[in-house]
């Protein structure tokens, strides 16, 4: 007899305490012991190895532990006696993908006030490990976590590192910093009371050992506390990331020095104001200015028309993936009705705009980001990266080979990270994924990744 609801929480409790325990150093993950020193060849693929040259034909990409040690064509370099050699013969070959926008605590559920009142208790032991499980299998090999409870995500982040999760690499900022949290979230929000509340807040997160700090709602708080959030967070070298659902949160952004915007924004707007465009203008082209980046996160806008006329997409058991039966019955049954959910009511009135504002913003210089808010109503870890590629390319008509750099070459460099990830290349860590079909043509080849390695290991 399978257990209820009330008792899968109470059962998991214990888990989740003893993860509290758990150490939360962002140090990158190590292979497991049984694959250290181990040689990989992946032998015989196309790959495009993420800066944006000719792909390499009948490639080999060498990979000893963690890292790559070799990347060439065949007959140029020798394979170890003994090595593992992986055919990606017919594949086109990866570096491992970013998604710079994701929430491991929400996967897909379609009421938030249902979902933040029950399934708190299960966010650490059950609903993050699925969340980054499905990301990692999906080819998501690092990802931006941009809100949930503080010490929940360090222990799941530190999890991963130390081998003892599969998920991608994460870069969190544990809670929202904004003017006030929405009642009922106070766990993953945390509410500002002038400058000197705003800085303690970053200063904490910072001591916690966070990676980047996410900011929303400026536009609600005073100026002086946009700046010392900023400030105190550059302090310690850390990002912000900021909302920008509204052009006062991007003026005040802008003006404070934020380091990446995310979302299309404006809900029902046709398009950006030209003095916003103006400015992202001339912060894009300010000499010896840190590079301002922008994750649009289009995908949740275009998924719910089209999960809306071919709800097929919810029969696919790959977001089950490591969530219980009762949960994905319960999410499953919120989204019987997505037309009536308050979430997507103006969904149809925002989404034929979304062309046009991505194209202003590609316009202004800004370097874009794939980012998908996955875990949002609809939007599941193991389907949503691919589809922000894909829309990128067949909506927005952006080259496919600068949606794949915009998916593993950019965030590595917005993260400051490039040296170690990010392209498929000698002495980075060996985050690589492989594909049936040619991504340059067909991006939607991404929705069934045959080949995940992250860090040396092989997921899949």
């Amino acid at each position: 007899m399978r257990p209820t609801l009330r008792q899968l929480l109470a059962l998991t409790t214990l888990a989740a305490l003893a993860l509290l325990a758990a150490p939360t150093t962002a140090q990158a993950p190590a292979a497991p012991a049984a694959t250290a020193g181990h040689v990989k060849a992946l032998v015989g693929g196309r790959l495009i190895d993420g800066y944006g040259g000719a792909p390499l034909l009948d490639s080999v990409v060498l990979i000893e532990g963690e890292k790559i040690v070799a990347v060439g064509r065949q007959g140029q370099v020798a394979i170890p006696e003994g090595a593992e050699v992986i055919s990606t013969e017919g594949m086109d070959v990866l570096p491992g993908l970013w998604d710079c926008h994701v929430h491991l605590m929400i996967v897909g559920h379609g009421d938030y006030d249902h979902w933040d009142k029950t399934y708190p208790p299960l966010f650490r032991s059950t609903i993050m490990p699925a969340a980054a499980k499905q990301l990692l299998l999906a080819g998501v090999t690092s990802a931006r976590e941009l809100g949930a409870p503080l010490d929940d995500i360090l222990a799941i982040r530190n999890s991963i590192n130390t081998g003892k999760l599969p998920g991608p690499t994460l870069y969190v900022s544990g809670p929202f910093i904004q003017h006030e949290p929405y009642p009922g979230t106070e766990a993953f929000r945390w509410g500002v009371k002038g400058a000197a509340d705003a800085r303690a807040k970053v200063k904490r997160l910072a001591d916690a050992g966070v990676d980047l700090i996410k900011l929303i709602d400026q536009d609600q708080m005073t100026m002086e506390e946009v700046k010392a959030v900023v400030d105190e967070a550059h302090a310690h070298k850390l990002p912000v990331i900021a909302h920008a659902h509204r052009p006062e949160e991007i003026r005040r952004g802008i003006a404070a020095g934020v380091d990446d915007f995310e979302h299309t924004g404006l809900a029902t707007a046709p398009e950006y104001p030209e003095e916003i465009l103006a400015l992202l203008r001339a912060r894009a082209a300010a000499p010896g200015a840190a590079p301002l980046y922008w994750t649009p996160t289009a995908a949740p806008l275009l998924l719910y028309g089209q999960t809306r006329d071919n709800p097929e997409r919810l029969d696919d058991p790959r977001w089950h993936e490591g969530l219980p039966p009762e949960v994905v019955a319960d999410i499953r049954q919120s989204l019987a009705h997505v037309d009536r959910l308050e979430y997507f009511q103006l969904v149809p009135r925002r989404a034929p705009n979304v062309p046009h504002k991505f194209e202003q913003l590609r316009s202004t210089g800004v370097t874009l980001l794939i980012g998908t808010d996955s875990g949002v109503p609809l939007t599941f870890h193991s389907d949503s990266t691919w589809r922000e590629i894909d829309a990128w390319v067949r909506t927005f008509g952006v080259p496919a080979m600068d949606a794949i750099r915009a998916a593993t070459y950019w965030p590595a460099k917005a993260m400051k990270v490039d040296k170690e990830v990010g392209t498929v290349s000698e002495g980075k860590y060996a985050d690589v994924i492989a594909v049936r079909g040619d991504v340059l043509l067909r991006p939607d080849v991404l929705s069934d990744v045959a080949l995940v390695i992250k860090h040396g290991v092989r997921y899949k």
